[in-house]
């Protein structure tokens, strides 16, 4: 099988932006040792992580060309980060260094379900700014996604918003995804964004917060009320509900897959959904693609070792399964 980098296409620029760091995974994790207690693991891993790397990974290794704008301290953390997406074929030129704040990193604590839990460092990603936006990048892209937002205090809501409006005038599609919001703005941050946002992709539990509804067609009617033209409601392994701009909607369920880790798994969806895109798919085909990548990103640890071919997948969602 040839190079990641060597089946990327041209066509079809993604600029993906957001939050930038380094993933810790700890498994299988059954709980926090009681203070002072030595707990031994299986395994103790290093790995790239936060949404926008992830999703600039994952198309990567489907095949399309990205840039990923963010923001890294100059430390070692940083350091792997830049040098991991240069290795995977992702254009690093957006990513902004800043001296004397420190990279942000995650500890991901993976039970022996593969769910998972997280202790979170902020770090750069709280410094990133609308100054930090390479807007010369985003206004030659095809396909902006916003990826990690309600985890960047500075940029979250009206900048977020205006970034996305400036793409959107340029003729750009714009994708907007969510994090949980620990600081509970919620909506206050994000419906200022909804209008300009042609797919708005959070998770389920995101979406509740976010809506304060419970079912996911009146989450999606709530968010296409605030101005978002098309609304995929991730739904983890029951897949995905889709609403068009034409009021369409469709239950998309994901392949069964033996669970090994679930990091970076909504960020894999949204890869593929992207990839759809660039192809020209409709939104329903794009959903089909995103539960496959999805469902593949969940079957080894990382957020992107699972993650395939763009021939591979493809094949996996017209046979409905994983081999």
């Amino acid at each position: 099988m040839p190079a990641y980098r060597e089946c990327i296409v041209s066509s079809g620029k993604v600029v993906v932006l957001g939050i930038v760091c380094a993933d810790v995974i700890a498994r299988p994790v059954n709980g926090i040792p009681e203070r002072g207690l030595l707990v031994p693991i299986d395994q103790l891993e290093l790995h790239t992580g936060g949404c926008a790397t992830n999703v600039g990974i994952d198309l990567a290794r489907l095949g399309i060309a990205c840039s990923v704008l963010g923001k890294i301290g100059r430390d070692g953390f940083g350091d792997f980060i830049l040098q991991t997406l240069e290795q995977e074929g992702v254009d690093t030129r957006g990513l902004r260094r800043e001296d004397g704040v420190q990279t942000a990193a995650t500890v991901v604590l993976v039970a022996p379900d593969g769910e998972r839990s997280f202790l979170h460092c902020l770090g750069a990603n709280a410094m990133f700014v609308s100054e930090d936006v390479d807007m010369g990048l985003v206004r030659s892209a095809d396909i902006l996604v916003v990826a990690g937002s309600l985890l960047m205090p500075k940029f979250d809501g009206e900048p977020t918003a205006e970034v996305l409006r400036g793409a959107r005038e340029c003729g750009t599609v714009t994708l907007l995804d969510t994090a949980w919001d620990a600081s509970g703005r919620w909506m206050k941050s994000i419906e200022t964004c909804l209008p300009f946002c042609d797919y708005f992709l959070p998770s389920e539990a995101e979406a509740a917060m976010l809506s304060g509804v419970t079912e996911p067609e009146t989450m999606a009617a709530s968010f296409v009320a605030h101005g978002a033209r098309n609304v995929i409601i991730k739904l983890g392994d029951r897949g995905c509900l889709l609403r068009t701009e034409d009021g369409v909607i469709e239950h998309v369920a994901a392949p069964a897959v033996s669970v090994v880790d679930t990091t970076g798994a909504g960020d894999a969806f949204v890869a593929g959904f992207t990839v759809g895109l660039v192809h020209g798919w409709d939104a329903s085909r794009c959903a089909h693609l995103a539960v496959t990548v999805g469902a593949m990103c969940v079957t080894a640890t990382g957020a992107s070792s699972g993650v395939r071919s763009f021939a591979e997948t493809v094949q996996a969602m017209e046979r409905g399964g994983l081999m």
